[in-house]
């Protein structure tokens, strides 16, 4: 019965808090809507959700972790480097599409978020059955090379942490 209407204890607490710094007031309406919506919303939204995260090698995340905070690091610094002393025409831009052996949803997401934020790429599409990322990239000359790159730095890390 909690589960019902609690389930995602996490998420409630974090809508209601975010509610009152956003409001920026502890009066009792502002109490009142932030506990209605750290309610509702999780409740409502329950279906969106991929399914339950079971991450089996915490040891893992750690190390992709730390591997995504020093890519992010280096793209940004690639990309603002390519910006300032390249001309556009000189400028390689191109699609690239991954083939995937990950089919776990929530590694899927994961994924996602690290490449929308790397700078220099962007998530272009996922095929329907997904086998394939499409990923548009700044600038490269070797496709295979940032495939290669992309299965072995994040795909493989990611199997392990959600599918062995």
């Amino acid at each position: 019965m909690m589960r019902r209407w609690l389930p995602s204890p996490p998420l409630s607490l974090a809508l209601f808090v975010v509610w009152l710094l956003l409001n920026q007031s502890l009066d009792l309406a502002s109490l009142l809507l932030a506990a209605i919506l750290a309610l509702a919303v999780p409740v409502l939204t329950q279906s969106l959700r991929p399914a339950k995260v079971r991450m089996r090698r915490p040891g893992v995340a750690l190390r992709l972790a730390g591997v995504v905070a020093r890519d992010l690091v280096d793209s940004a610094i690639t990309v603002a480097r390519l910006l300032l002393t390249r001309r556009n025409d000189r400028m390689n831009p191109q699609f690239v599409r991954v083939p995937l052996d990950v089919r776990d949803p929530n590694a899927l997401a994961v994924l996602a978020m690290i490449v929308c934020l790397t700078p220099g790429t962007a998530w272009g599409e996922i095929s329907f059955d997904r086998s394939s990322l499409l990923i548009h990239v700044f600038d490269t000359d070797d496709t295979a090379a940032f495939i290669a790159m992309v299965k072995a730095r994040y795909e493989r890390p990611l199997m392990e942490i959600f599918e062995s």
